[in-house]
């Protein structure tokens, strides 16, 4: 494993809103590997799951990272990543065959705890509701979501049953964009943003046993179309973002979000600059879009979207579960941090 030193560069793009703006801080980093998986725990510990089996650490703020290379799992893309802690994580690969690796010693071992060997297996994202209990998802087998599930913290995982997963339309699947396709919220509550022909959102008030589709006024129909992301502050206030990959430019029905837990959607007067394929609240008021063509953030909920960053080619932001830590990341080894600036009015 080895250790780089980063080198914070601190770009020109600050933004002002009321009385806070955050800042981009650039990372250099060694690797050339593109990531997609990023689960940040706090305001020390990271985790990063990217392409040509690499995954990526942090246990300082991102002032340092380590990267490794798991032998055995070099073809491997690592689009899903959970971490408990700085010492046990959970990864998924995008492709066939799936599988699902843990580790209980900071990644110097990693164990195969599940594998599915059909023609369709692709998994798209992983979420828990706590420290045992959690949900990986993927794209549809024989027209049914592929749907697991684990009690015991990922040691082991479980087929739902063939009657429980939902059914999903022709072309129906999801976006292993940045593995926030999936979203465990409190009471036991989840849902799952699906996309390209149709372009659903999948909740369940019962941890998944029974599910409640929810047709989306966002753009679908096309293979690449649709939803690629879904973040929830709260059961009630929520944000999809996504587009057509084929037009990463198109800003028409691209983005819609919702104060009443998915019962009615709306779209924002001052839209995302194009396709977003995550979305991240960093509080009530303030979300966080990044995409391929660039990244916005709104600072009054969703309703008006501004630059944030031109920079290309990042994929995926996520916010501490506990803490302020902001880690963005991306192809060709991107990673970056945002960090919050104290702004005169």
């Amino acid at each position: 494993m080895k250790l780089f030193t980063l080198a914070f560069l601190l770009s020109t793009c600050t933004l002002f809103a009321q009385q806070n703006a955050y800042h981009w801080i650039d990372i250099s980093t060694d690797t050339k590997a593109s990531f997609r998986g990023l689960s940040v725990v706090n305001d020390k510990v990271a985790w990063l799951g990217g392409s040509k089996g690499t995954i990526g650490s942090t246990v300082d703020g991102g002032k340092t990272w380590n990267f490794k290379v798991l032998e055995g799992y070099e073809a491997l893309d690592f689009r899903s990543v959970y971490a408990f802690d700085e010492k046990n994580v959970i990864v998924a690969n995008a492709g066939t065959p799936a599988y699902i690796l843990r580790t209980s010693d900071g990644g110097q071992s990693w164990r195969r705890v599940y594998e599915n060997t059909d023609k369709d297996a692709f998994i798209d994202g992983i979420d828990f509701w706590d420290s045992k209990s959690g949900v990986v998802y993927g794209d549809p087998i024989a027209s049914k979501m592929l749907l697991l599930k684990t009690s015991d913290g990922g040691e082991s995982w479980t087929m739902v049953a063939d009657e429980k997963r939902p059914v999903m339309k022709e072309g129906e699947a999801s976006f292993a964009a940045s593995g926030t396709g999936v979203r465990c919220l409190k009471n036991n509550q989840i849902i799952i943003l699906t996309g390209g022909q149709t372009s659903r959102l999948w909740a369940s008030k019962d941890g998944g046993e029974n599910w409640t589709p929810t047709d989306l006024p966002i753009i679908q129909g096309g293979k690449m179309t649709g939803g690629y992301s879904v973040a929830f502050f709260d059961l009630k206030k929520g944000i999809i973002v996504g587009g057509n990959w084929d037009d990463h430019l198109l800003t028409t029905d691209h983005i819609v979000m919702t104060n009443d837990g998915g019962k009615t959607w709306t779209k924002p007067t001052t839209p995302t600059r194009g396709l977003r394929e995550c979305v991240e609240y960093l509080d009530a008021k303030t979300v966080v879009a990044v995409g391929q063509k660039g990244a916005d953030i709104s600072y009054d909920g969703g309703a008006t979207w501004t630059m944030l960053s031109d920079l290309t080619g990042f994929d995926v932001a996520r916010k501490a579960r506990k803490g302020n830590l902001i880690v963005v990341a991306g192809g060709q080894g991107k990673v970056a941090l945002l960090q919050k600036s104290s702004v005169k009015k």
